[in-house]
């Protein structure tokens, strides 16, 4: 049965996040609170816990769109390819924020991701992730937590969470409500930004 770990925004416990870390460095899956919806989340250098996110969310792992979740943007180089400038300033204004970027990927993708050309990158701007993240050493894998509500999309009681998936990650960290709004995703792999989905963040930015 999962842990249930609380952590305040402004000031994630530092004894509390280590503990956090060590899950994942070992495999395990956290749900974690972002500045969106809360999120299921793995170490990305980790096959095995990429697998059972992979089959929780009844996917193959190869084909997965996951996001790639970062505290900065100086990882970014580590997992996409050169970007140009305009692309580097829309990054620089919308993050951290509540978006989700397509960039181009690199040949640094951890080797179950090769085949990707792409990836989804995310920064959100909430201190728990990105806490977290640092502390990591590196992004986490990421995916949002579905509802099988017709009206609500998402859960947004960590409470209700723990009850739903106590049985099938290793932590939910309680951050407070989460909200009912994914993020906005914009491709910048093409000459324009295309929208894909239109959620919290605002199109102002580009």
């Amino acid at each position: 049965m999962a842990e249930f770990i609380k952590l305040y925004n402004e000031n994630p416990n530092q004894r509390q996040i280590d503990k956090v870390v060590k899950i994942l460095k070992s495999g395990g899956l956290i749900i974690y609170p972002t500045d969106t919806v809360y999120g299921l989340g793995c170490d990305i250098t980790n096959i095995k816990a990429l697998e059972r996110i992979a089959q929780i969310k009844g996917v193959k792992l190869e084909k997965a769109n996951f996001s790639f979740v970062c505290n900065d943007l100086s990882h970014l180089s580590d997992y996409i390819k050169q970007i140009d400038t305009p692309t580097f300033k829309i990054l620089k204004r919308a993050l951290p924020g509540p978006y989700t970027f397509i960039l181009p990927g690199s040949n640094n993708l951890p080797k179950v991701f090769k085949k990707k050309e792409t990836v989804g990158i995310r920064i959100p701007d909430n201190n728990i992730a990105r806490t977290i993240v640092e502390n990591l050493g590196n992004p986490i894998v990421s995916s949002s937590i579905r509802d099988d509500d017709d009206i609500l999309e998402y859960t947004t009681d960590p409470e209700l969470i723990f009850e739903k998936w106590q049985h099938l990650v290793d932590v939910v960290i309680d951050g407070g409500y989460g909200d009912n709004y994914a993020s906005t995703i914009i491709d910048l792999t093409t000459s324009e930004p295309t929208v894909i989905r239109e959620g919290k963040g605002s199109l102002d930015i580009l």
